[in-house]
């Protein structure tokens, strides 16, 4: 069996090293703390306590700095409707992945992936996409549910280099590759709004677009985070020519991918408000 298009193309892939768990275990609480304390509890006092003076904001609607996060903050604040639900946080030494759903941004709930760096005990850096909850996929699926657990921190660096080399051979490369080496044939659970369970669903998937001359291309795979069985992939590139940033976590389990989730976001244009850092 051959895999022709997954996500797609990439051509520069950062791979951040597997560090002690104990460096990631005090790296995750930091941020779990910081969040409680200034998010979640809408306390703009505790924002020094935990956020860099010259803290770097990907998100283009707050500006770079301790003031924008202060902004960030406030925003919150200000929405008594506001709930966080942490449903999966994984830890690859200084940097911490967040699968979320949130209450309050809008009308909708909203579903999204927030990745912070660390250093010297404080929150230095900020990455995210986010998206309005859709219904359950064709296989009754929602965008958060699934397997939670991590397991098999021996296996962080191996199931990080498959999904690597997963994307970088059949996106960045186009190589016939047999998928089967890298997803599990008998089970490949999809959390995709639009997309089935296994190979024969993404398959299916692949074919309705292409019959409406909808392509979805990869172009760079920007950061490759993983913690034991959960990796998450950090990429942009396009869908249906409008550029996209792509977020995706996978579950591996025997050396195989067997659970996918994603947050699909248009890039930010040149006009966006507050886009001095980029996107990634």
């Amino acid at each position: 069996m051959t895999f022709k298009k997954f996500l797609a193309t990439a051509a520069m892939t950062t791979v951040l090293p597997f560090a002690a768990s104990a460096d990631s275990a005090e790296s995750k609480a930091l941020v779990l703390e910081a969040l409680n304390a200034t998010l979640l509890a809408g306390n703009t006092d505790a924002v020094d306590q935990y956020f860099a003076t010259d803290y770097i904001q990907h998100n283009p609607m707050f500006p770079n700095g301790i003031e924008g996060q202060r902004g960030v903050v406030a925003f919150l604040a200000g929405n008594p409707d506001f709930k966080a639900e942490y449903v999966r946080v994984i830890a690859d030494n200084d940097i911490v992945a967040i699968h979320a759903r949130y209450e309050g941004f809008g009308p909708e709930a909203t579903i999204g992936f927030d990745v912070f760096r660390v250093a010297d005990g404080k929150l230095v850096e900020h990455w995210d996409n986010l998206i309005p909850e859709a219904a359950p996929n064709p296989s009754g699926r929602t965008q958060i549910d699934g397997a939670t657990e991590i397991t098999d921190l021996d296996k962080t660096d191996e199931n990080k280099a498959l999904v690597a080399d997963f994307i970088t051979r059949s996106m960045i490369n186009h190589e016939d590759v047999d998928i089967t080496n890298y997803i599990s044939p008998t089970t490949y659970i999809q959390h995709n709004p639009d997309v089935a369970d296994g190979l024969e669903g993404f398959g299916a998937f692949m074919a309705r677009i292409a019959e409406q001359g909808v392509t979805m291309e990869y172009d760079t795979l920007h950061k490759v985070i993983g913690e034991g069985n959960f990796v998450l992939t950090m990429s942009e590139g396009s869908f249906g020519n409008e550029p996209q940033s792509f977020y995706d976590l996978f579950r591996v389990e025997d050396g195989l991918i067997v659970e996918h989730w994603d947050v699909i976001e248009p890039m930010p244009g040149p006009d966006a408000p507050n886009n001095q850092a980029g996107k990634f």
